[in-house]
């Protein structure tokens, strides 16, 4: 339904949404939503450094995700809505491990004017997919604090399974936090009883 593959192979659509790379033609709109969101996303996120809304920032982010994708090493993707081109969000696959792994971890963020109207869930839904399927990944792990509902919904929607908590995990807005692993496998048989 939403995995539809344009231009580029780092390029994913949904119904609303276009995943791609970051360019530096994105700054200033995802600066600004950033900005908007600050109070919104800070509770959730690493520290934000001081130069986190910078062009300079951003420059190395836009190179770092070129670097990066072209090793295969991480797919860092902006979501933007097909309608009016508004950057919404993010959605990362870091960390990938090739052999015997097939891994990657799961990061996401959406703009606080744009929470709670189903884009991550389609954002993830194509990411996944798109992971499973074109990189040949078998499982992906993503993480999240255990007061962040929204964030465990949105996971359990999209197929993955709680695996646990991890003590101190990441620096979240400044201190080390706990958090709730989820997996989600390509070939998931947890809970199936062998025949």
């Amino acid at each position: 339904m939403f995995a539809r593959r344009n231009r580029t192979e780092s390029e994913l659509q949904t119904d609303r949404l276009t995943l791609r790379p970051p360019q530096m033609r994105d700054f200033e709109p995802w600066a600004r939503l950033r900005r908007d969101s600050r109070a919104f996303l800070s509770p959730w996120e690493p520290q934000w450094s001081r130069d986190h809304l910078t062009g300079r920032a951003f420059r190395n982010r836009v190179i770092w995700a070129e670097r990066a994708i072209r090793q295969g090493e991480a797919y860092p993707l902006f979501l933007f809505r097909q309608k009016d081109g508004q950057v919404v969000g993010g959605v990362t696959l870091s960390n990938i491990r090739r052999q015997p792994a097939q891994a990657a971890t799961l990061g996401y963020w959406v703009g606080e004017a744009y929470a709670m109207q189903g884009y991550m869930t389609e954002a993830l839904t194509v990411v996944l997919e798109h992971a499973f399927a074109a990189l040949d990944l078998s499982r992906l792990e993503a993480a999240c604090l255990p007061g962040n509902t929204a964030s465990r919904r949105l996971l359990e929607r999209c197929e993955f399974k709680y695996e646990g908590v991890a003590q101190a995990y990441l620096q979240i807005d400044g201190r080390w936090c706990d958090h709730v692993l989820y997996a989600a496998l390509r070939y998931d048989r947890r809970g199936r009883v062998e025949d």
